[in-house]
């Protein structure tokens, strides 16, 4: 690999960081070819890219940015994902493969500058998609509108209640309801 080889790499990563949310490392020691490609299929699925780089590399591109925490997870075979889209969606793909690959190592990673150990991934992994997460909000906010469109609902609801048990009782006792004018 040429110098300016070398560059392209280190500049495709930093862009990559440069928008990224969350950035997980993995290590792909034993996995093969079908089943790297197999990974970065389904992480094409949530328009992410599997990057891999040497070591040097990557630990070069990751010092000017908020990543540089990453540079320590970087052993051994180093595989990238980054991504500044739905980061629980990308850790589910990501955890997932591994769980079925158990050559795939996730080493840990970084959200939004916090160092993520390989655990703190998997439980962002176990967390609800970011639609769910937003439809359990708007529940929430909805719900004291709700209440308070009962409650002032409540008062006109008991009079028709009480008007119809009304006029049942007089039904029943043969009297006839006054007519309506």
């Amino acid at each position: 690999m040429n110098r300016a080889e070398k560059s392209a790499v280190i500049t495709d990563i930093q862009g990559r960081l440069q928008e990224a949310s969350l950035a997980i490392i993995t290590e792909y020691r034993g996995l093969t070819v079908a089943q790297i490609n197999k990974l970065r299929r389904e992480l094409k699925h949530v328009q992410v890219a599997y990057k891999i780089a040497k070591n040097t590399l990557a630990k070069r591109a990751v010092q000017a940015t908020r990543f540089v925490k990453l540079a320590d997870l970087m052993q051994g075979p180093t595989g990238l994902v980054i991504t500044g889209k739905d980061p629980v969606t990308v850790a589910k793909v990501v955890v997932r493969f591994a769980e079925q690959h158990d050559k795939l190592r996730i080493t840990g990673g970084v959200l939004d500058g916090q160092l993520l150990s390989a655990q703190e991934v998997k439980a962002l992994a176990s967390l609800p998609s970011r639609e769910t997460l937003l439809a359990q909000l708007l529940g929430v906010l909805q719900a004291p509108a709700a209440q308070l469109l009962r409650t002032i609902q409540e008062p006109g609801a008991r009079l028709v209640r009480l008007l119809g048990v009304l006029e049942r009782r007089m039904a029943e006792a043969g009297g006839s309801p006054p007519e309506q004018g």
